[in-house]
């Protein structure tokens, strides 16, 4: 879930959160304002020429198209070797089978170091539920192309996924699996070895960085990695906010304590899950406001930011209870089912969120991160007790993805606060 995107009804991202991260290693955040384009209109995805692919090879991470990006901001054109929105298959985390995802993948200028570029996918927060919701559709990634552009400047090469079912231009269907971690993850691997398909000067060698959603699908790919692509190198990954554990979404909504940002979240998650369940009855879990603005309050485009955020603001607590207790255990189950942990992580993990977080609460990760550590997990961990969803300081994040990349030594936190 994305910093307040589910609250005001914008989209925002990783970029956004991370804000000026070039700063750590250059002078400035992206220079002056007239380098980024302005972004065409919202029918006007930034696609161009076709890079050549091996259409020869069929499996995870294997490219099915590759298209230069020429509107892309150019921060991130003047940064890159290749910037390409692709095409790539990946696989389902709810029926296991294989996917056709979009993204956007970006190689640096120069020669690259021996062994190859080292890699950084990057997971972004939440965009929406719709096709039409994926950052490679926008020049600026809604908001990645500031962390990619100083991720690039610093010899990283660059993965951006849209998630499976997003990034179809003008789709307006809810083709998105939203918050299920085992596709988020799979689908951030896969991006690597696109990524690897598409340029042989890139490393197996690779971090991930993500916020929210994002940083749901990088914890996810850290435990998934071990065993979905062991011939890549994950050196670990930083989740910041991450919607770890949503599963406790339904018990707050039969006890009317979600908060107006889970509100939000509750409903593009029913949208979701309708898709994938069609013999769940909707009217178990909706009423008022949220029945008669389903629509509005499905929408992701900037057109319908105003209609959805009033739609927001108008729900009662009374809205999204279920109506029984056993619509509540479905919930509950159908929500778990996407949660995390599941299984040993495979490389360290960083951690960061705030106590004061009215989107993921922050007992729900708490209790995530002592399960994580039960198993074994080799995780830093950092509770902000006065920060919410979208002011985390992310500062020590970047830092410690580099000490990844140098073999600093690792130390945890368990044993400590996740008890």
């Amino acid at each position: 879930m994305s910093t307040t995107g589910l609250r005001v009804g914008r989209r925002t991202t990783v970029g956004g959160i991370l804000g000026c991260v070039i700063a750590l290693v250059i002078t400035a955040c992206g220079g002056s304002g007239d380098e980024a384009q302005a972004p065409p209109s919202a029918d006007s995805p930034a696609i161009g020429a076709e890079l050549r692919i091996d259409s020869t090879d069929a499996g995870p991470g294997s490219l099915v198209s590759a298209t230069e990006m020429p509107l892309l901001d150019r921060r991130v054109t003047a940064a890159a070797s290749i910037s390409a929105r692709v095409e790539y298959r990946s696989t389902s985390g709810i029926t296991d089978k294989p996917t056709t995802v979009t993204g956007s993948i970006f190689v640096p200028l120069g020669t690259p170091p021996s062994g190859g570029w080292p890699l950084v996918a990057l997971g972004h927060g939440t965009t929406g539920v719709l096709g039409e919701c994926g950052p490679s559709l926008d020049p600026t990634l809604l908001g990645v192309t500031t962390l990619a552009s100083g991720l690039l400047r610093l010899g990283y090469a660059v993965t951006v996924t849209d998630y499976e079912g997003l990034g179809t231009p003008g789709s307006t269907e809810p083709t998105h699996p939203y918050l299920d971690a085992t596709t988020e993850g799979m689908n951030v691997i896969d991006s690597v070895r696109a990524a690897r398909r598409l340029s042989k000067s890139v490393s197996a060698r690779w971090a991930a960085l993500g916020t929210s959603q994002g940083g749901q699908a990088v914890w996810s790919a850290n435990e998934l990695a071990g065993t979905y692509s062991p011939e890549l190198n994950l050196l670990g990954t930083a989740s910041v906010s991450p919607a770890a554990d949503i599963a406790p979404l339904a018990q707050a909504a039969q006890d009317k304590k979600l908060t107006e940002d889970q509100y939000g979240a509750l409903q593009w998650l029913l949208l979701a899950l309708k898709r994938e369940n069609p013999d769940l009855d909707l009217d178990l879990y909706r009423r008022g406001v949220v029945e008669t603005q389903w629509k509005a309050l499905s929408q992701c485009s900037p057109e319908f930011a105003a209609a959805r955020t009033a739609a927001v603001r108008a729900i009662a607590p009374d809205d999204l209870v279920p109506s029984t207790p056993e619509a509540t255990a479905t919930l509950t189950n159908l929500l778990a089912a996407r949660s995390l942990p599941k299984a040993k992580a495979s490389a360290p993990m960083l951690v960061l969120y705030g106590g004061k977080d009215q989107l993921v609460t922050p007992a729900w990760t708490t209790a995530a991160l002592a399960r994580a550590c039960r198993r074994g997990d080799d995780v830093q961990f950092q509770l902000d007790p006065d920060k919410g969803h979208d002011d985390v300081d992310t500062a020590p994040a970047l830092g410690w993805l580099a000490n990844r990349f140098n073999g600093a030594p690792i130390g945890s936190s368990c044993g400590a606060a996740a008890s």
